[in-house]
């Protein structure tokens, strides 16, 4: 269950709320720095929030928790923003702001944890972009951009401080197969230069291609494919 490098998430004993619901309980989990882990479950299972704990969205009512080196269940509010500047955070609905241009977004990003280097903040823009395949994507609004670039600006978002962790909550739930196919490959490269990944997916197909450790939320449990044989049957 331990993974041989430090660990970017470790859990014990820990109990994963919904407003007043327990939905996972006694959770006992370690991504080492640099592995890509895939979180899979039924819709309810506890997968959002179980995400949502690890980014201090939701707090930790029990057990331990540790997220790039912060303890969850001691976390101040004002500390939480120093958290999430070490992870990077990519959702389904990309959450962009439409009425700015993708650099504009990018560059809100940077000002909001702390970047003031105007010339450096351009540099770290046109940076992530190329990583992402869209060095030419930076003057133009979001709507003028097709669903698998916008996912792919929101994974340029997620990179902008070099995070040790990538978490991922539904990343291609929107996405066509050719498409979904890409942002994977991109996933892969971002893991393969040392980003820790947790990856939440109802797609099962990524995981035969693409097949890498498995936590599955289960009637309350977190399941490990490092210490159990998990079925991938239902999506």
């Amino acid at each position: 269950m331990e993974s041989a490098a430090p660990a970017v998430i470790e859990l014990r004993d820990a109990y994963i709320m919904q407003d007043v619901n327990t939905v996972l309980q006694n959770v006992s989990f370690a991504v080492g720095k640099g592995e890509f882990v895939y979180l899979v479950g039924r819709t309810g299972s506890g997968k959002s929030s179980l995400l949502k704990t690890l980014y201090a969205d939701l707090p930790l009512p029990e057990g331990m928790g540790t997220v790039v080196g912060y303890p969850l269940r001691k976390l101040s509010t004002d500390k939480v923003p120093y958290l999430r500047r070490k992870l990077g955070i990519v959702f389904q609905d990309f959450q962009l702001l439409y009425d700015r241009t993708v650099a504009q977004n990018l560059l809100f990003v940077l000002q909001a944890t702390g970047w003031g280097d105007k010339a450096k903040m351009k540099n770290r823009v046109q940076d992530v972009l190329m990583r992402v395949g869209l060095s030419g994507v930076a003057g133009k609004m979001p709507h003028q951009l097709s669903g698998g670039e916008q996912q792919r600006v929101v994974i340029a978002r997620a990179l902008l401080n070099e995070p040790l962790l990538l978490l991922a909550d539904e990343p291609t739930g929107n996405l066509d197969p050719d498409v979904t196919d890409g942002i994977m490959r991109l996933f892969m490269e971002i893991n393969n230069a040392g980003t820790a990944v947790l990856m939440a997916t109802h797609n099962y197909e990524l995981i035969r291609r693409y097949p890498k450790r498995v936590l599955k939320c289960e009637k309350g449990q977190l399941l490990d494919s490092a210490t159990t044989n998990i079925s991938y049957t239902e999506v």
